[in-house]
């Protein structure tokens, strides 16, 4: 009995110490994974940092392939500079394309970009954009509710080699309906001032043309559009949001609803810090969250998706000698360069600091960012001078060109910042310039846009307001006169363009750009060198994967969207070269990130 006692005993001693010896093999075996566990507040495949359309797309990507994903934006809003921009796309060769009947060669479009961009981007990557971005176009409108036109919108350079005059790459986002947001739309990022009407009602291109040249049916048009944005009810009693998307809002609104459908997490105000290594590794980030520093591990990879430095002053004067200005920046004040300083702390290499997408501006008083101007340059009517009153370039090229021309013009002469738009009664009466809206009553403008404008019942008048020389820009004013009854204009070539055509008046002739200044009163407006975002940062290859200082990649780094050096080096080759290789690169990132081809 004693001897069966102790044998028992004995034979559960050694099967505790055999239990030990498992539970310390499998604990020796795993205990790297238990380690790295214990140092997580929480583990994710995929962390995208960014909520504009380069990161949402991404999410999106990775999440198709069964990736554990996670999104965290800085900002109390999603959607970042995507939402409040135009939405449009620059896609060669898309199958949107060539059901509109336009075949592009993808050969054209490489040689189109390859002259246009920075000598020290790769060729590998303008090629990886071309040959991406009709797949993630197709695959995007197979598994989301994005919806795109490709449209007759000439590139901008389009008597370039391989340049298109017809257009069809540029692609505009169709509407969204925002009730498919639910909670979400409230806290989606509003449009820009310069893209909606009286601050609040969203408008497609088209609807911007009918109203620009109140087309048949214009009133009616509005007046629709303000009673189902007035009858949005019960919403409208508790937000001033337009649930009704379109453009920019259109594009991020879908993809957020996609996401949605994914159950793919979005963090709202919760800014990264800092990037993890575990060795070469990017292994994770801190991140704030909830009042609390919070460490993420990501077991694929870190995707930065936060865009430019275009709100950093301090980054602005160490790396822009042209674009100094944070202010007349159109950037979301987010955007502070927090994910390319990052990158630079863990090793990254950086390019093209010193670029931006540039842009003439309006500012007003009171508001946090510049507005774009893009239409009203080209429309007969008005011309643009320094402050002596001269005329120093064609104000009808595209926004990046007249944005660079305006910032070099300020940097070599100091009279450009800033310039003045000039246009008589009829053009004020007619169209809009900037913020100040044609038939509404000066008395009626905002007080912030009546601060700014300037008037005169006479030129001479206007130029004393504006407190340039009188006597320069009545000279400037009838040489320009001159020339336009023939639609002509020998200093600058204005309305030669196709681009300069589009956004002309079709029904001005003989040139839809040019007309003299010649009905009083006189008005003008400041206008400022600006941009719409940095696009230098942190330097990647075709697979979007960051570079260290040694030229290779950082394993488990990705970039997209304005946190890269563009693949557009300091051009701006078309409408949608800013969103199109975001979220090509995003689609391509994500592939890469999760090992797949498709």
């Amino acid at each position: 009995m004693q001897l069966t006692v102790w044998q028992d005993k004995l034979q559960n001693a050694l099967s505790i110490s055999r239990e030990a010896a498992v539970l310390s093999n499998i604990e020796k075996s795993a205990e790297i994974d238990v380690r790295s566990e214990l140092e997580w507040d929480k583990v994710v495949d995929v962390l995208i940092v960014g909520s504009g359309a380069g990161g949402l797309v991404t999410a999106l990507a990775a999440s198709q392939n069964h990736a554990d994903v996670l999104i965290i934006e800085k900002d109390e809003r999603w959607g970042g500079t995507s939402a409040t921009s135009g939405g449009g796309i620059w896609i060669p060769g898309s199958h949107l394309a060539a059901e509109a009947g336009f075949e592009d060669d993808l050969d054209d479009a490489f040689t189109y970009i390859r002259a246009l961009s920075a000598d020290n981007v790769a060729d590998e990557n303008i090629r990886a954009y071309i040959d991406n971005a009709a797949p993630m176009l197709r695959w995007l409108t197979d598994n989301t509710g994005v919806r795109y036109a490709a449209v007759p919108y000439p590139d901008y350079h389009a008597e370039n080699e391989g340049g298109s005059p017809t257009g069809f790459r540029t692609h505009l986002p169709l509407d969204f309906d925002g009730r498919k947001l639910g909670k979400h739309a409230r806290t989606q990022r509003v449009s820009s001032p310069a893209a909606n009407l009286f601050g609040y009602l969203n408008w497609s291109f088209e609807e911007t043309h009918i109203l620009l040249h109140r087309s048949k049916g214009w009133l009616k048009g509005l007046m629709r559009s303000m009673a189902r944005y007035w009858f949005d009810l019960p919403f409208r009693l508790t937000s001033r949001k337009d649930r009704r998307l379109t453009l920019g809002n259109a594009l991020t609104g879908a993809l957020r609803e996609a996401l949605e459908r994914r159950s793919v997490p979005l963090w709202l105000s919760s800014p990264m810090s800092d990037l993890i290594m575990d060795g070469t590794r990017i292994a994770g980030a801190v991140v704030s969250h909830n009042g609390q520093s919070v460490r993420i591990g990501a077991r694929k990879g870190v995707v930065l998706a936060a865009g430019g430095f275009d709100k950093n002053q301090e980054m602005r004067d160490q790396h822009m000698t042209l674009y100094t200005s944070s202010q007349f920046s159109g950037g979301v004040t987010s955007n502070t360069g927090d994910s390319i300083r990052a990158g630079s702390r863990v090793g990254a290499k950086t390019m093209n600091l010193q670029s931006a997408w540039a842009a003439p501006v309006f500012y007003v008083p009171g508001e946090d960012r510049g507005r774009l101007s893009t239409i009203e340059r080209a429309l007969p009517g008005c011309i643009m001078v320094n402050q002596s009153g001269e005329r120093y370039m064609n104000e009808a090229s595209s926004y990046h060109i007249a944005g660079q021309t305006m910032a070099r013009r300020e940097r070599e002469h100091g009279d450009a910042s800033p310039s003045w738009m000039v246009f008589d009664h009829k053009f004020r009466h007619k169209y809009p310039m900037g913020p100040l809206l044609p038939l509404v009553p000066d008395w009626l403008q905002s007080r912030s846009v009546r601060k700014i404008m300037k008037k005169g019942a006479t030129v001479e008048d206007l130029a004393r307001n504006m407190g340039v020389d009188a006597d320069r820009l009545s000279a400037t004013i009838a040489r320009f006169n001159s020339h336009t009854e023939q639609g002509e204009d020998p200093d600058f070539n204005r309305g030669q363009a196709t681009y300069d055509k589009m956004y002309g008046d079709p029904a001005n002739t003989p040139n839809p750009c040019l007309r003299p200044l010649s009905e009083g009163p006189f008005y003008a407006m400041p206008i400022y060198p600006g941009d719409i975002g940095t696009n230098g940062g942190l330097v990647t290859d075709d697979k979007a994967r960051v570079m260290g200082e040694d030229d290779t990649p950082i394993p488990g780094l990705y970039a997209v969207g304005n946190n890269a050096a563009s693949s557009m080096g300091e051009s701006y080759p078309g409408a949608g070269v800013t969103l199109g290789p975001a979220m090509t690169f995003g689609y391509i990132a994500a592939r890469d990130l999760m090992g797949s081809n498709g």
